[in-house]
């Protein structure tokens, strides 16, 4: 069998949010929660853990020129925007995943800059109803 090292790679990673490529994309990260609580009843040690609700967030890194054009979509703010988030690993032959965050809200839109950038990033958080994986 021949050895393979590759790995997949940040270059390799395509993100779709609400049907734009985001080709300034610096960053993605998405998480699933579940809320987990431990169960007393007789004695000082727990008898159960219980599991609650799921929630979804995550957040999005990319440049201004991206950020703006959301806005556009948005008719002035992102957090207007209800779209979905897919983000595709891999680059062919690879094996390509894909993850979709489904219903996204913005729930921040922070800009700022300082003395000596060469560029602006955006970071926007969001909440999602869903991360469906490998669609």
């Amino acid at each position: 069998m021949p050895f393979n090292s590759r790995e997949y790679e940040f270059s390799d990673t395509t993100v779709i949010a609400g049907g734009k490529d985001l080709l300034g994309l610096r960053g993605v990260e998405y998480t699933e929660k579940i809320e987990r609580e431990v169960v007393y009843a007789k004695g000082k040690k727990p008898k159960a853990i219980q599991s609650g609700n799921f929630s979804y967030e995550g957040n999005v890194t990319m440049l201004q020129s991206d950020y703006e054009a959301l806005v556009v979509a948005g008719k002035g703010s992102v957090l207007s925007l209800s779209i979905d988030i897919s983000c595709t690993y891999g680059n062919p032959p690879d094996i390509l995943k894909t993850d979709r965050m489904v219903g996204c809200r913005f729930t921040e839109a922070k800009k700022g800059t300082k003395q000596g950038d060469k560029f602006q990033e955006i970071t926007l958080p969001f909440i999602c109803l869903d991360i469906q994986h490998n669609v």
